[in-house]
């Protein structure tokens, strides 16, 4: 079981050491922000490599386009902005410029899910994976604290191809010890239960290992699975955890629909696990609510008290 700390680190950081690590191995990173220096915490990278840094100004699609003419001309090229903006408004040269065309352009989504609280649907990323699993060519990943992350962009820059990174911006506590070492593809098991499991996806990871925590003072067992890799995923690794189950529980700041929820559906019904599942998210087909982000987690059941309610209710 891995180690869980008290020590809050921003993912944003983690990142910004893997690019800076990047360029001291002498590999050929260029960075692109719209408008985002403050959002994506590109600071220290720019100060020390000025010359790598290119901001487009509030212009999404130039964004990932000038992105993949950096990867074309030899690059690895990484775009650091907010996730509503880098999916929605620059979808069409997300499909066509990076995955049809299979440039090494590395995606990262910042705010994702409700980071953006009081702001909005205009502002709330709760479909871009849903989106990207619908595109070709291109991995999925959604880190839970700064050490899966900084595994995760060194991977990401090394791998040559398309990525998408679903990045949180917030100082999380650490739910891995220092040893721990990232596999693309692998379920990560952080407890061990008897008869329910959670599963969830990105920040949500540390709701679920409150929930269990709590569950397991009151004598209740409960096993958590984060999901760090959406694609590529090891189905058979995944499947044969889920099936030492009789509840699943899934747990996303994200629709439930196309992603977390919707894949682990299809991985139980393909397989014939024959679990019951329940899945917590934002409802298929609806805008999320405004509001701060603890108070919109607790209104969709997606806080530890949330998940709490939900595994007592399905018994």
């Amino acid at each position: 079981m891995n180690a869980v700390s008290d020590v809050k680190q921003d993912m944003r950081e983690a990142m910004i050491a893997s690019f800076l690590g990047a360029v001291e191995r002498d590999v050929d990173l260029m960075t692109v922000v719209s408008d985002s220096t403050s959002t994506s915490k590109i600071g220290p990278f720019k100060d020390k490599y000025p010359d790598r840094v290119i901001n487009v100004g509030i212009a999404e699609q130039t964004l990932v386009g000038v992105a993949a003419g950096l990867a074309l001309g030899g690059h690895v090229a990484v775009t650091a902005n907010a996730a509503p903006f880098l999916i929605a408004r620059s979808n069409e040269q997300v499909k066509n410029d990076v995955c049809y065309s299979n440039t090494n352009v590395k995606l990262v989504g910042l705010y994702a899910g409700v980071g953006y609280g009081p702001l909005g649907a205009t502002h709330h990323a709760i479909d871009d994976i849903s989106i990207m699993r619908g595109l070709g060519n291109i991995q999925i990943f959604a880190p839970s604290d700064a050490i899966e992350a900084g595994q995760v962009f060194d991977y990401a820059i090394g791998y040559d191809g398309p990525v998408y990174i679903r990045l949180d911006s917030a100082a999380l506590p650490h739910v891995h010890a220092a040893d721990y070492h990232f596999e693309p593809g692998r379920p990560d098991v952080l407890r061990r239960g008897d008869d329910c499991v959670i599963v969830a996806l990105g920040s949500v990871v540390h709701e679920a290992v409150d929930a269990a925590k709590a569950l397991a003072e009151d004598g209740v067992s409960v096993g958590v699975v984060s999901l760090p890799s959406i694609r590529p995923l090891d189905t058979d690794a995944y499947a044969d955890i889920l099936k030492d189950y009789r509840h699943v529980v899934t747990v996303e700041e994200h629709s439930v629909h196309g992603a977390l929820g919707s894949l682990t559906a299809e991985i139980i019904v393909e397989r014939q696990l024959g679990l019951k599942l329940k899945r917590l998210g934002f409802p298929e087909g609806q805008f999320s609510k405004a509001g701060p982000r603890a108070d919109i987690r607790r209104y969709y059941k997606i806080d530890a008290n949330g998940i709490i309610e939900t595994i007592r209710a399905v018994g």
